[in-house]
């Protein structure tokens, strides 16, 4: 029996501005969702954090060895939500901003994925 591995998923790294996301209550505050998007043939991976009444995206991908950050479905941020949470090898960023204040790439930035709320909706920008 010959086994094949599957075929590698093309990654997109943007996504066009106008699509639904989801509803702004959807995501607590302080709070994060992740999120894939196919976008023709290729996938975009990315996660929403709302904290203090705003909202940031960021693309799923940490800037040290650019693996996802999270290890478990929509866990983004450390349990006080005061800090995104790279699970791999413990970055961690500032949620609205990005960036990295400690960990193996301090002073790095999550590269931001345009978000807005609004009309109660969270969509790309």
């Amino acid at each position: 029996m010959s086994e094949t591995a599957p075929a590698e998923r093309k990654r997109a790294w943007s996504t066009p501005p106008g699509v639904i996301l989801c509803a702004e209550a959807d995501i607590p505050d302080p709070g994060s969702r992740g999120f894939v998007l196919q976008i023709g043939e290729a996938f975009f991976h990315g996660f929403v954090v709302r904290k203090d009444g705003q909202v940031a995206g960021y693309v799923d991908r940490c800037p040290h060895q650019g693996f996802p950050l999270a290890i478990e479905l929509d866990r983004y941020l450390v349990p006080d939500g005061s800090l995104i949470l790279c699970g791999w090898h413990g970055a961690v960023f500032k949620p609205l901003s990005g960036e990295c204040v400690g960990g193996p790439c301090a002073g790095a930035r999550l590269t931001a994925w345009p978000v807005e709320a609004s009309g109660g909706a969270i969509r790309t920008a």
